[in-house]
């Protein structure tokens, strides 16, 4: 939706004061952005934004303080409306839009905090991950069914629009990143040799094993005690070998899991959209919000199966976070790259339909991605959720494996896998390098709905090996590209999550370039 009459007639009469603006050079600047109306009426009716615009840094910051106002806004809204939900789905849904408004707040605040020490590239980041959370919370009410009461109050469509305007203005000092071989560049030495090493018990501040032999029995109790820790320095907890059956939400920062390996230790849940009124985003067995997040040498499952539409066994929002030889099994909805910069090396995943989805800046390094059988003898590996053409978010998959699992085998004829099919208007995924077996079909992607965003998509293929990776009958959309190397060089771990920059210190193994 855009930003309407009726709105715009309510501001008026709730800020009825006059900048020191003059509407010449409000116009000019607010012409600049995607949405100029929401822009022009904030900038002309509150007294609180004259401050002078003397270049194009100074239209930043108002644009960013125009979106965290509102985002105040929002979020008292949203709490308010609680009481309308009529049942327990509505609540459910609503319970993720509280919380997602709190994120948006907390990602707006960042991007202008006067002390802190970011990048033009963290603020795209920030919000990216703010417009991802608008996106989801009015998701969780389609998921159940409940579009009808709560959500058209609860979704900001003018909270969207001024996020819009910001990631425009900031996207003109956005100019990519840089690695270290080995790892993103933002991972340090430190947590390099954490994820690399083999002595997880003296490593550990805490120890989790069913048996009373650690701190702890359960994952969830090792994360709450994680939480109430002084600092937030990397804090290391220990999963010995088992089956934990349980749902874990970690939100603190700088957490690492490490496990005995795959298939050994194993956390696993099966909450799902279609089988237990859990919102897509709420269904998830592990979800990360804290920064910083790693985990090695674990198996994150969901157990709902193929007939339980979305059921996520891992979503991650964690910005600078990496993963190490795990493994994420489920069926539709598998892995949930939800949000910001992630990074996969070694990884396992399994599923059917749109299992690797969400709208994360994620790179995946070295990674089997196995297709499932399914009943809709239809599987699309990926579903990439860009809504905005500013947001500098994608789906990478470089020098990874693409087979049949064993239950897909004997019936790989009967069922069409694709490389994807675009979510969003705005989608975004590319394949490099990597061997693509005789299980996808030779059109390569899938169409959502029709034509939609065929022509806004980009989904590129550059150098993939393998039966199944001739681009002769690939589909002919305008956003579908056979890639030079030039293009393909965008989506490496240098440029695309800038890991030089963080990735070493994590002691995950990555390549940099081509």
């Amino acid at each position: 939706m855009g930003f309407s009459i009726v709105m715009l007639l309510l501001l008026f009469f709730a800020f009825p004061a006059i900048s020191s603006y003059s509407l010449p050079t409000i116009k000019s600047w607010c012409a600049q952005t995607p949405y100029p109306q929401p822009c022009e009426y904030y900038l002309t009716k509150n007294p609180k934004y004259g401050i002078p615009i003397k270049g194009k840094s100074d239209f930043l910051k108002l644009s960013l303080q125009l979106a965290l106002d509102h985002s105040t806004q929002s979020k008292t809204n949203a709490i308010s409306l609680g009481s309308k939900c009529r049942n327990e789905r509505e609540k459910t849904a609503w319970n993720d839009c509280v919380t997602l408004y709190e994120d948006i707040q907390l990602k707006l605040n960042q991007t202008v905090d006067p002390s802190g020490k970011f990048t033009s590239e963290d603020v795209q980041t920030w919000l990216s991950a703010a417009s991802t959370n608008l996106e989801t919370c009015k998701q969780g009410f389609v998921d159940l069914g409940a579009s009808d009461n709560a959500m058209p109050s609860l979704y900001d469509d003018v909270l969207g629009n001024l996020i819009s305007n910001a990631l425009a203005t900031n996207k003109g000092y956005y100019g990519g990143a840089s690695y270290k071989d080995g790892f993103p560049g933002w991972v340090s030495p430190g947590d390099r040799k954490l994820l690399q090493s083999s002595a997880q018990a003296a490593q550990a501040n805490i120890v989790v094993a069913q048996d009373g032999s650690g701190n702890y029995r359960t994952v969830k109790d090792a994360v709450v005690a994680a939480s109430k820790r002084s600092g937030n320095g990397r804090f290391v907890i220990y999963v010995k070998a088992g089956t934990y059956s349980e749902t874990v939400s970690i939100g603190s920062k700088n957490i690492m899991l490490v496990g005995d390996g795959i298939g050994k230790t194993i956390i696993t849940g099966r909450k799902s959209v279609g089988g237990g009124g859990s919102t897509t985003y709420s269904s998830a067995t592990v979800g990360i919000t804290g920064d910083g997040f790693l985990a090695r040498g674990i198996t994150f499952r969901n157990t709902a199966g193929a007939k339980s539409q979305q059921a996520v066994a891992f979503r991650s929002a964690s910005d600078l976070s990496a993963y190490y030889q795990c493994s994420f099994e489920g069926y539709q909805d598998t892995l949930y790259a939800y949000s910001q910069r992630q990074f996969y090396s070694e990884c396992d995943i399994y599923g059917t339909v749109d299992f690797i989805f969400g709208n994360a800046a994620v790179v995946f390094q070295n990674c089997n991605l196995f297709a499932r059988n399914t009943p809709t003898h239809t599987n699309t590996l990926t579903a990439q959720g860009r809504t905005d053409p500013n947001q500098n978010t994608g789906i990478s998959i470089y020098n990874c494996k693409v087979t049949a699992d064993s239950d897909l085998k004997p019936v790989q004829s009967s069922v069409k896998t694709y490389l994807g099919r675009p979510w969003k208007q705005y989608s975004r995924t590319v394949f490099m390098k990597t061997f693509l077996d005789s299980l996808i079909a030779p059109a390569g992607w899938l169409p959502w709905s029709g034509s939609f965003a065929l022509s806004t998509l980009y989904y590129g293929e550059y150098m993939n090996t393998g039966p199944g990776s001739s681009t002769a009958n690939r589909v002919k959309w305008p956003g579908y590209h056979v890639m030079s190397t030039a293009d393909a060089s965008t989506f490496t771990v240098r440029n695309f999550i800038s890991g030089n920059s963080w990735i070493p210190a994590t002691n995950v193994p990555f390549t940099s370039n081509l």
